[in-house]
């Protein structure tokens, strides 16, 4: 996400097209949607459900805060995921996203009761390198 050029991040990009379409079939909503293309494009889009959304609020736009977030002060904060995944053991093929994922779902598991958490709580996938 960090090396993507912004406009594949932004309103009306193929990714945001993706996710209107998946919104519009039966049974879908925003977290399906959202789950489904950051699981096919584990690099490129963060997960965003209501635990990620629980920890980090409500920007205008979460890609592209993430996405700036990650590129400011010489991609600051990417090299510090990057070395909290080395220092926890975690393998190389984990994306920055996803450590980010998990971050943001254990910040917010910790204000809520995990027992009563809603359906669509993240769980645990083997990690896809593609794009």
């Amino acid at each position: 996400m960090a090396v993507a050029d912004a406009s594949v991040l932004a309103d009306g990009s193929p990714a945001d097209r993706a996710g209107h379409l998946l919104c519009d079939q039966y049974g879908a909503n925003w977290v399906i949607a959202g789950k489904l293309r950051a699981r096919k494009r584990t690099r490129l889009l963060p997960l965003y459900d209501r635990i990620v959304r629980c920890a980090v609020g409500r920007p205008p736009s979460f890609w592209l805060s993430l996405h700036a977030a990650l590129r400011e002060d010489d991609a600051a904060l990417h090299h510090q995921v990057l070395k909290s995944r080395e220092i926890a053991g975690l393998p190389d093929t984990l994306s920055v996203l996803r450590v980010c994922d998990v971050a943001a779902c254990l910040s917010c598991s910790r204000s809520i009761d995990l027992r009563n958490a809603p359906a669509d709580l993240p769980t645990a996938s083997p990690p896809n390198d593609g794009l």
